[in-house]
């Protein structure tokens, strides 16, 4: 089943769909819709985001009635809007594309597909996604469960431009995508590979083993990245220090500076001219007032 290299590597345009200048850092956080989903977009301004991360509706629960018309204009018109120059989704945690139960499964699909068409309706560029867990079944079971539920999610909502970003997982359990081998195999037999890209988060990859303790060894973890995936496949990365130790397979986020991972991965990833155009967005423990936040993208920013 595996297919050439190259099927990874022809999709030459930006994912994100960035309009900005070279000198703007895409840095952000992860922001509540709570209010509606436009409060995102004034919620990340007030601190100065140029670029957010969403839920399309609230994450532990399977479905939810269909955005209204009035929503998605007040989102797609919003004053702010053009301020923030990369908005894309996350999928919410119920989803499990290898789930072993049938019903599971079933809500799993339907879920993936109504979010990736809500995610559509707001003109996201994709919808970052756990590949899911195979619950005792296997590693080689799971990732085919995975592939061929994307296939079936892709073939329901032909018209959805929206993609589905991989998202690089700490493994913990049976959960899979902890390594940089089993996203790649996924998009490698998947039907349609141009709506696939890969989203890597640092806590979830160093939490899985991945050594990002030194300037040398990011830079070694991520040609591995480049040689297994492909940089162009990357479309988003998780900025997130881990609470737990390399090689744990504990997903536990910390705060930038804080945590297990310090700061020359940080560094690496601020200054890579490679990643000046990927959104960087944290996913760090905060209070309603996004303190942590602002304080987290000022050690980010400090680091350029």
């Amino acid at each position: 089943m595996k297919k050439a290299k190259n099927q990874r590597r022809n999709s030459s345009r930006t994912l994100s769909a960035i309009r900005t200048p070279k000198s703007e850092i895409l840095l952000g956080a992860h922001m509540s819709i709570g209010g509606g989903v436009h409060m995102a977009i004034e919620r990340a301004r007030s601190i100065n985001c140029t670029a957010m991360q969403i839920f399309v509706k609230n994450n532990m629960q399977w479905f939810a009635r269909p955005l209204t018309k009035e929503e998605i204009r007040s989102f797609l018109n919003h004053a702010q809007h053009g301020e923030l120059l990369s908005i894309f989704a996350h999928a919410n945690y119920l989803i499990n594309l290898a789930a072993t139960n049938p019903q599971f499964h079933a809500n799993s699909l339907r879920a993936l597909s109504e979010e990736l068409t809500r995610a559509a309706q707001l003109e996201l560029p994709f919808l970052v996604l756990h590949p899911g867990a195979h619950l005792g079944a296997g590693e080689e079971a799971g990732l085919e469960k995975i592939t061929k539920s994307i296939n079936r999610v892709f073939a329901r909502i032909p018209k959805v431009k929206t993609k589905i970003a991989l998202e690089t997982t700490a493994g913990q359990g049976s959960c899979l995508g902890e390594k940089f081998e089993h996203l790649a195999c996924i998009i490698d037999n998947a039907r349609e590979p141009d709506r696939l890209c890969v989203c890597l988060d640092t806590a979830h990859i160093f939490a899985a083993g991945y050594d990002l303790g030194s300037e040398k060894a990011v830079r070694k973890t991520f040609r591995e990245f480049d040689r297994v995936i492909g940089l162009d496949r990357l479309a988003a990365i998780h900025v997130n220090d881990s609470k737990t130790a390399r090689g744990s397979r504990v997903d536990r986020h910390e705060h930038i500076g804080k945590g297990q991972i310090g700061l020359d991965a940080f560094r690496f990833i601020m200054r890579e001219r490679r990643f000046r155009r990927i959104p960087k967005v944290l996913e760090t423990p905060k209070g309603k007032d996004l303190a942590e936040d602002v304080v987290n993208m000022k050690t980010l920013r400090d680091l350029l």
